[in-house]
């Protein structure tokens, strides 16, 4: 089955590890599995924690900017798929 893009990494924040993704492709739920993917690196996380503009949310729909704590090092402009 091809992997579900849900959208892409348009900012990193190296010193808290978190990546604001902008959901294009559909929405994101807490404790989801994601992976990132930027040229051939490649990781898989799960949404602990999750956020807008500050406020911790549980899902985020399409079309919404949404930071997200992550456990390594992302790159801005990977896409972000749901894993399977």
């Amino acid at each position: 089955m091809a992997e579900k893009e849900l959208g892409k990494v348009i900012h990193y924040f190296d010193k808290a590890m978190v990546a604001v993704i902008k959901l294009t492709g559909g929405g994101l739920k807490l404790n989801e599995s994601v992976k990132f993917v930027k040229g051939e690196i490649e990781h898989t996380d799960t949404i602990n924690s999750m956020q807008i503009e500050h406020e911790d949310i549980k899902s985020a729909k399409k079309g919404q900017e949404v930071a997200v704590k992550v456990s390594s090092p992302v790159k801005e402009g990977s896409i972000v798929y749901k894993a399977e």
